[in-house]
């Protein structure tokens, strides 16, 4: 792996990611660990280029979390980074660190997701923040992201406490410039301190840790109302705006003459800052995303508002248009009135791009099956839940990581029981589906509760060895590590037999035939079993067999190869006025799935030249 170039004194270009990786870097972390989630995933890989510092992707969130833990209770600083749901995962480490306290400093980034760009909810993770009794941090663009990311652990260890750090998907990916210094080294870790009082949560001394945490969260209030994290930049004093992280931008552009208390530590609040910020100004408001967190604390605080989450919206991401029109039907002057007009409407013959599977991926056969077999399928979070669009609408749930196994053994438990006998109904016996990545995350004590509750669902894992909704991250059972050192692969088949399961089949997600035939043996069978469709992600690695093509004369144009929903198949229309489908070989990866729905035999791969591999 190569090492970045280090300067003593430099101005980059970096996205918020990338500044995150560089200021843990500069703060001397030792180790970082996470797990794939955008829009959080860039940090590690980022970090992971600098070769001071032990990076890994862990299994899950908790062990990531888990893992951070123990480097700073053993005397290393470290980092931990997972999107916001992944925060759920973690929590019940989080929490419990949080009276734990450390013995060198933890920073731990949770990167939220307005909007759902790319998870099942828009969850405000500052919450977080006030239940666990931890300091909040927010920066605005990459040039704090960096600043306060070295900032936080000074915060961390003076305060004995683990620093959220939260991000949204602007701030995670958007750029700005950066100045970047260098590694502070801290000191080697060479032997651990035993110190169970502190560091042991049994019911005696978490006790006595309790107030002192309360305490704690007094003390960083105080040091809030002068903290660097927080700004008061001055200018009609007609208009006050409190706000914080990427909405700092869009109010400057929406009112930019207004003053400003722009907060970077956002939990707990400065009291005394925002009452002396109150008394300079003549109208008060609070722009913020998603929940009214900063309104509702400063409503508390006993600081009248003039305006807050009824001029916004509880719902998605913000921009500077919008806050400029919501603040102009308040009243307030001086927006931008170049905000104040709409752009117009989007020019409607613009050609749809819904998300689909990659050409050739090794998921299509199967959702082409279970699409046939009209079967009632539990999916999880992965490439594979795009199983639920068209044209295979073959996913009917998905709530969560490593839900869909557990989520079908609860429907069957509560379905009448078929009589002795009787032939399994396939439309009504639930099947789960699940990645190999997410089925290592959180799907193997799902698959245990099916074994040990004496369950019966058929549960379909597809292995495409990487973790590739994220951008092909490896996993343990890539047999490779983040730093790119070899590892034990986990061998999935044996270990659902380790658990319990008696029927473990692998099969080619290719050949329809063979998946049609086992799905529909294992859904008869009276017992839970497994079906492993293994095959590697062709994005990842490149997989490309000489293309298929059609003939034109053959093909009736009857569509049924569209089935397949690849993106390598285009309608067209003839000479003719016929309409019929052709293979545009810069897309096919010859996978000949198309070809095995094709009832013409119209489509064929041509005999591969001598010497040609296949």
């Amino acid at each position: 792996m190569t090492s970045k170039v280090e300067t003593k004194e430099a101005v980059e270009i970096l996205s918020g990611n990338e500044a995150i990786a560089r200021g843990a870097w500069e703060a001397g972390v030792k180790l970082a660990a996470a797990y794939p989630g955008t829009p959080s995933t860039e940090i590690l890989e980022s970090l992971a280029e600098y070769e001071d510092v032990y990076c890994e992707w862990s299994p899950n969130e908790k062990v990531a979390m888990e893992v951070g833990i123990g480097a700073s209770m053993a005397g290393g600083r470290a980092l931990v980074c997972m999107k916001h749901v992944g925060l759920n995962v973690a929590a019940d480490p989080f929490f419990s660190s949080a009276y734990v306290g450390l013995e060198a400093g933890m920073v731990v980034v949770s990167a939220d997701d307005p909007g759902m760009h790319s998870s099942q909810d828009e969850q405000d993770n500052r919450n977080y923040a006030k239940f666990a009794r931890v300091p909040l941090l927010e920066p605005s663009d990459s040039g704090e992201a960096k600043e306060f990311m070295v900032a936080a652990y000074d915060l961390s260890e003076r305060f004995d406490t683990p620093v959220l750090f939260r991000t949204t998907t602007r701030t995670s990916h958007s750029q700005s410039l950066v100045k970047v210094g260098e590694r502070v080294e801290t000191a080697p870790v060479t032997q651990l301190k035993r110190n169970w009082t502190k560091y042991l949560m049994m019911p005696a001394n978490a006790m006595v840790r309790h107030p002192i945490i309360e305490q704690r969260v007094r003390d960083l209030a105080v040091y809030a109302e002068s903290s660097p994290f927080n700004r008061v930049e001055m200018g009609d004093p007609r208009v006050g705006i409190i706000t914080s992280g990427a909405i700092y931008g869009y109010c400057r552009e929406a009112v930019p003459g207004a003053s400003f208390l722009k907060l970077g530590m956002t939990h707990p609040l400065p009291a005394k800052l925002i009452a002396g910020f109150r008394s300079r100004v003549e109208k008060l408001y609070v722009v913020e995303e998603l929940d009214p967190f900063l309104e509702e604390a400063i409503r508390l605080l006993g600081i009248k508002l003039d305006g807050g989450k009824e001029l916004n919206t509880l719902l998605g991401e913000l921009n500077a248009r919008y806050v400029a029109q919501s603040l102009a039907k308040a009243g307030v002057p001086g927006v931008n009135p170049e905000l104040l007009t709409d752009l117009g409407p989007v020019a409607a013959d613009l050609p749809g791009r819904p998300p689909t599977f990659c050409p050739g991926c090794s998921h299509r056969g199967i959702y082409v099956v279970l699409k046939k077999m009209k079967a009632f399928v539990s999916g999880d979070i992965g490439c594979y839940t795009m199983g639920a669009l068209p044209p295979y609408n073959a996913v009917h749930c998905s709530t969560c990581m490593g839900a869909s196994l557990s989520m079908a053994h609860g429907m069957t438990k509560v379905m009448e029981p078929l009589a002795e006998g009787a032939p399994v109904d396939i439309r009504n016996k639930p099947i789960g589906i699940i990645g190999d990545s997410t089925f290592f995350h959180s799907g193997i004590t799902s698959l245990m509760d099916v074994v040990y509750n004496r369950g019966n669902t058929l549960n379909i894992i597809v292995d495409n060895s990487t973790t590739a909704m994220t951008g092909g991250q490896e996993n343990p059972g890539t047999g490779k590590t983040l730093l790119g050192e070899p590892s034990e692969t986990v061998d999935i088949p044996a270990l659902c037999r380790a658990i319990g399961i008696k029927r473990v089949t692998t099969i080619d997600p290719y050949n329809l035939d063979e998946v049609e035939r086992v799905l529909r043996e294992e859904l008869a069978a009276n017992e839970p079993s497994v079906v492993i469709a293994g095959a590697p992600c062709v994005l990842q690695f490149k997989i490309r067999h000489p293309v298929y093509q059609i003939d034109s004369e053959l093909c009736t144009g009857c569509k049924r190869c569209l089935q397949a929903g690849c993106g390598a198949l285009n309608l067209y229309e003839d000479a003719a006025g016929d309409r019929k489908v052709e293979i545009m070989p810069d897309q096919c990866t010859g996978c000949g799935v198309c070809s095995q729905l094709c009832r013409e035999n119209a489509i064929t791969r041509p005999e591969p030249a001598e010497g040609r591999g296949s």
